[in-house]
């Protein structure tokens, strides 16, 4: 698939958040942006420096659109590599719409979604997995997520990347050089070294897949699932956790029909509450509609919170719930609610003991909660991965390294062994962009913001 647009055009786009506000930042990239905007400036910018602010006004036939301020970047010491201005005008959407019309008018076309970034991969300053982060740089929600990106950004997962290419690349051209000498017989390649190289990096590849499960929950909030039996208090935790009245609360079995989400950040991480049915023989359909969703939020879960209410001298049905929740593989938070309306002893003496209406019992649950998940954090101190397409890339060339470790336990010749080096090569690759097509880039920034 072919570009459908120049990448030598000159790009316009407003890079701030849509609508009324106080500022507005309107980008423009390009080798001829600064000369498009000294078209419309009240100064000459023609000669100015890269680095520089420059106050004026923007002008269309001696009339004053906005005072502004201009920010002016030469390449390539630029963002993207090019000719870069940014104008900071009044945040009035006539104002930046009539900018973007001057621009337009003077040579700009309006920059697609991610096109900024997309110029920045294409001129060298950041490679692909780089260009991916400052996506999720913009969408963070969290401290962890924010640090996962900016560790991204910098180019942390880039460097281990390429220490693992390098290593596969040195032996991939030590096989090829023994199949231009096949005739002679000779051995350029160690067969000890390579086999200790295939295990390390069969182990490291390992570690990165196993992080994804982590990463994505810091990246997208870690699912936590409220389950129990009707009346256990589950609604009353959840307006506990958040300190106020989201979900209703009633003594009525069956109060809750449907899932409610709600975020909260604990200890720097996002984690998505959802509010779910009270698990029982449902009544009506509607109720077994409901009891049917709290199963699938629970098969999606990262953490389940189960809730039952200790105050109830019946405990069978919470046991049974309890041992299949065991054996989904999951963590459970096991909690006896209402212990403010009992003595009596929770299930299991490690059961955390609360009174969902008690906020000193909130906090102790929080700090539980994130205990719970710091343990599904990897051992290792590497990068953490969090980009589905990074994960999918891993594990196909962890798949070409088990080929190649089984290769060389047969003794296959080294052609074989070097084709499944490279594949495994070309999967590394594609995560920074060493190896890459128009199609690829379209799906990637197609879901970049537009001034980005």
């Amino acid at each position: 698939m072919s570009l459908s647009y120049n990448i030598a055009d000159n790009i316009c786009a407003i890079s701030s958040p849509s609508g009324t506000g106080g500022i507005s930042v309107l980008r423009i990239s390009g080798n001829k942006s600064i000369e498009l905007v000294n078209n419309i400036f009240s100064k000459n910018i023609s000669k100015a420096k890269g680095y520089s602010l420059h106050f004026g006004t923007i002008k269309e036939n001696n009339e004053v659109i906005d005072d502004v301020i201009l920010s002016l970047f030469r390449g390539p010491n630029s963002f993207t590599g090019e000719d870069t201005v940014e104008i900071s005008c009044h945040g009035s959407q006539f104002i930046q719409n009539k900018i973007l019309q001057l621009l337009i008018k003077n040579g700009c076309r309006m920059a697609l979604a991610g096109e900024f970034s997309q110029r920045a991969f294409y001129n060298g300053k950041m490679d692909l997995s780089q260009t991916e982060a400052i996506a999720d740089l913009i969408h963070a929600q969290s401290e962890s997520s924010h640090k996962m990106a900016m560790n991204q950004m910098k180019g942390g997962f880039t460097k281990e990347l390429n220490q693992l290419r390098a290593s596969l690349i040195e032996f991939a051209s030590l096989v090829e050089l023994e199949l231009d000498f096949s005739e002679e017989d000779v051995e350029f390649a160690d067969r000890t070294q390579l086999k200790s190289l295939i295990d390390k990096l069969s182990i490291h590849l390992s570690d990165l897949i196993e992080s994804f499960k982590y990463g994505n929950a810091i990246k997208n909030g870690v699912q936590t699932a409220l389950i129990g039996m009707p009346n256990a208090g589950k609604s009353t935790l959840l307006n506990g956790l958040l300190n106020e009245n989201r979900a209703i609360v009633s003594d009525i079995p069956g109060t809750t029909r449907d899932t409610i989400e709600e975020t909260l950040t604990i200890d720097g991480i996002l984690y998505r509450f959802v509010d779910t049915a009270g698990i029982r023989n449902a009544s009506d359909s509607i109720e077994k509609m409901g009891v049917e969703k709290t199963y699938e939020k629970i098969k999606s879960s990262s953490i389940v919170i189960y809730l039952y209410d200790v105050s109830n001298n019946n405990q069978e049905d919470a046991k049974k719930q309890l041992k299949k929740l065991d054996d989904l593989g999951i963590p459970v938070v096991k909690i006896a609610n209402k212990a403010d309306q009992s003595t009596n002893p929770p299930i299991d003496k490690n059961d955390l003991v609360i009174s969902a209406l008690n906020k000193e019992d909130i906090l102790k649950l929080k700090e539980t909660i994130s205990s719970v998940f710091s343990e599904i954090k990897p051992d290792y101190e590497g990068t953490i991965v969090s980009n589905a397409r990074h994960f999918e890339a891993l594990s196909n060339a962890l798949n070409d390294i088990k080929k190649c470790e089984e290769g060389l336990q047969n003794q296959i010749s080294g052609d074989l062994l070097a084709m499944d080096i490279r594949q495994a090569l070309y999967h590394l690759g594609t995560i920074t962009g060493e190896i890459t097509n128009d199609e690829l880039l379209g799906n990637i920034f197609a879901n970049f913001c537009i001034g980005k």
